[in-house]
């Protein structure tokens, strides 16, 4: 007869592989600052994950809304963006994603927030197995404003960049002109104009890059929604590397 003790055994090793298994999702992370506070960020990590092959790796700045100092009642940096696009292909979204949140307004590269969301990325990129030349930036509003700040300041940092409806420093441009750039914006937009994005990507072209542009006819300040949106997108990021 099948004794309970012989079921136990049969079912221990099926256990133990459950338990190695990596964490997949959503999952909530702390950083140590130097300063000794912790800021909370978040990883989603594909289903398929192993701990066995590199994955792209790909940093996400948020908009203003979702900042920590904003009023009480404000969404959370997964809640709007990149978050729910992830959401509807989490099946099969292969991207490693961290999202940092805000401590006080801005993402610029010499701010207090950028550095500090460079630093989870390296930490992810420690915790996981990270293809070092598919590492990606993007970001919406202030994030994209970020982006392209963050870009310019270290333009050999990431494989591509994903600004969305923010605008950058045209006269610093020509740091841009071989890194790969989609950008998306709304021509409807009365929060960050259009020509945000229209003069950086006019700029870099002068600078003799190629960078790609979509823009969205009769479409506000939320333009994230269409630009996540797009299968597309991601695709095309997959497809760039660094040297």
């Amino acid at each position: 007869m099948f004794s309970r003790a012989c079921l136990v055994l049969a079912l221990c090793p099926a256990l133990a592989l459950a338990a190695d298994a990596p964490a997949t999702g959503f999952i909530d992370k702390t950083f140590k600052n130097a300063d000794g506070t912790t800021s909370p960020y978040v990883v989603f990590v594909p289903k398929d994950y192993d701990g066995k092959k590199d994955y792209p790796v790909l940093l996400f700045l948020h908009g203003a809304g979702e900042t920590k100092t904003e009023k009480k009642g404000g969404k959370m940096p997964v809640e709007v963006g990149l978050g729910p696009a992830i959401k509807k292909r989490e099946k099969d979204f292969p991207f490693i994603v961290v999202i940092p949140r805000a401590e006080g307004f801005g993402w610029g590269a010499d701010t207090a927030n950028a550095k500090r969301a460079l630093a989870m990325l390296d930490e992810v990129a420690k915790e996981y197995k990270v293809d070092a030349k598919r590492q990606y930036l993007t970001g919406l509003s202030m994030g994209g404003m970020g982006t392209w700040s963050i870009a310019t300041a270290m333009p050999d940092r990431f494989a591509a960049i994903v600004p969305i409806c923010g605008r950058g420093d045209p006269k610093a441009a020509e740091k841009l002109k071989n890194l790969p750039v989609w950008a998306f914006h709304g021509d409807a937009d009365t929060t960050v104009k259009v020509e945000g994005s229209r003069d950086m990507i006019e700029a870099i072209k002068k600078a003799g890059g190629s960078p790609k542009y979509t823009e969205y006819p009769k479409v506000g300040h939320n333009s994230w929604d269409a630009a996540y949106g797009t299968d597309d997108l991601y695709t095309w990021l997959l497809e760039q590397k660094t040297k």
